[in-house]
């Protein structure tokens, strides 16, 4: 159950970034109110996958899928641009995920 809480909060951060960013800095009233409900329901859901997840790994993950989905979202929806150093940046941080999910932890 403690990867379901998992993906459920990387779904609720990847949400209330995006809604961040449509908030338009806080002054848009339903985008607002949207990032903090989702984003309290992200970290509510990282505190019960932290029961059985080492923190590490969980937040690896959580902050890994998070900036590589954003940074899609960010480029597809919001015209971000993309470059090289971006990509790898956001490979490096993959590699130490896959790295940190290798070095002996158990699930």
């Amino acid at each position: 159950m403690s990867w379901i809480y998992l993906i459920l909060a990387i779904a609720f951060e990847l949400c209330g970034t995006t809604l961040m960013k449509l908030s338009d800095g806080l002054t848009k009233l339903v985008p607002s109110i949207g990032m903090f409900v989702s984003y309290t329901l992200c970290f509510w859901l990282l505190s019960l996958s932290l029961k059985e997840i080492e923190v590490s790994v969980a937040y690896a993950i959580w902050s890994a899928v998070g900036i590589v989905v954003i940074s899609v979202i960010g480029i597809v929806f919001f015209k971000e641009t993309v470059n090289t150093l971006k990509v790898v940046s956001i490979l490096l941080i993959v590699i130490g995920v896959v790295g940190l999910n290798l070095s002996g932890t158990s699930h």
